[in-house]
Formats: C-alpha cells, sequence, structure tokens
C-alpha cells in the first residue's frame, strides 16, 4: 500500500451514496444482488444522527488518490457488541469490502488494523465477523491476520414475518407482562365488586 496515496479515514456523511455503492457492489460478489434494501436515508440515520453519540452504526473508509482525485475504494462498517463472558465490548465487523481493481494493494489489511487499533484503544475484548465458507481467498486472508474461525457456534437470524411474530404482533402475549398482570387484578377487583353488589342486592 503507498500511504502517499492511501487514505483510512472514519466515513463522513457525503461518503453515503458511495457507501451504497460498495454494499451493492458486495452483495453482487456474494450472489445475493437482489439482498440490499437499505437507502441513503438508512445509512444517515444508523451512521450519522443528529446526535452523534447516539450513532449506532461506524465505518471507516480507504480513500486513494487518483488522477481524478480522491476516490472511496473500500468501507469497513462495524458496530459494537458486549460479551457476557469477558464483561467487556466487542467489535462486530459486519462488511469489509475493498473494489476488485484496487485488492492486492494492502488495503483491506489496513482497514482491518485501524479497526484493531480502535478495539485496543478503547479496551474492548475482541473483533468479529463471519465470511462465507465459499470464499477461500477471504478465509485464507483471515487466517494470515491470526483469525480463528468459530465452527461451533451456529449463527441464527429471524427477520420479516418471522420476526414479527416473534415480537407477538397481534397476540396476546405481546402485551408486557406488567400490564397483563394489572389488567387481570383489575378484572378480578371488578368482579369481585360485582359479587359484592349480587349479594346486597339478594341479601
Amino acid at each position: 500500500m503507498n500511504d502517499a496515496l492511501t487514505t483510512i479515514r472514519e466515513a463522513v456523511p457525503a461518503d453515503v451514496p458511495r457507501l451504497l455503492e460498495l454494499v451493492q457492489e458486495l452483495a453482487d460478489f456474494e450472489r445475493m444482488p437482489s439482498a440490499v434494501e437499505a437507502t441513503a436515508d438508512h445509512f444517515h440515520r444508523a451512521l450519522f444522527p443528529d446526535d452523534n453519540v447516539s450513532a449506532r452504526g461506524h465505518a471507516l473508509v480507504a480513500e486513494v488518490l487518483t488522477p481524478q482525485g480522491p476516490q472511496v475504494v473500500g468501507m469497513a462498517v462495524w458496530y459494537v457488541t458486549f460479551s457476557t463472558w469477558l464483561g467487556r465490548h466487542g467489535l462486530w465487523l459486519e462488511d469489509l469490502y475493498v473494489s476488485p481493481t484496487q485488492r492486492g494493494a494492502g488495503l483491506g489489511q489496513a482497514l482491518l488494523s485501524r479497526l484493531a487499533q480502535i478495539a485496543v484503544q478503547r479496551d474492548y475484548g475482541r473483533v468479529e465477523w463471519r465470511v462465507l465458507g465459499w470464499n477461500e481467498h477471504a478465509i485464507g486472508f483471515y487466517r494470515s491476520l491470526g483469525g480463528v474461525a468459530q465452527d461451533e457456534w451456529v449463527e441464527y437470524r429471524v427477520d420479516g414475518a418471522a420476526l414479527q411474530a416473534l415480537a407477538g404482533n397481534d397476540r396476546q402475549d405481546a402485551v408486557p407482562v406488567e400490564d397483563r398482570r394489572r389488567a387481570a387484578c383489575d378484572a378480578g377487583l371488578r368482579a369481585a365488586a360485582t359479587a359484592v353488589h349480587h349479594d346486597r342486592h339478594e341479601g
């Protein structure tokens, strides 16, 4: 990597259109071109909210100097996790991607190195990510950096209709437990009051 021509920096709002292009490139590479639903608005709200402290997502970009000027050619999108075993936060790398024409110049490693620096500076316990099983080139690259596959774990996901169902939409258990208890208590009091009322009239 030519340090004089390459910059690894925090993404800024003006990078959002290019980030979306890179996300689509990654989806195309991963053979899921129609999977991307994200919009510029999604990215602005997640990465650059009005209150920066509340940002839940973060991004680094790799920028190279070209005859046409600086161009973003790579990205690392990440967020903070927490390990109950370590009792410390960690860093989850959601997407690491470098445009094909720029690969082999060390940009991927530079992005990962910067993420490792962030983790160490903030006393995070680990950096984690996933990789498709058929992407042998990436797997070899990650192993060369000391990455260890977590083969004993199976990843699960709930989304779409299954997520709505699990959330309890249109079901009784969608009502918070405390609210159900309060409603049951109120119903019991009403029933007791009704019984007393009937007893008085019948007596």
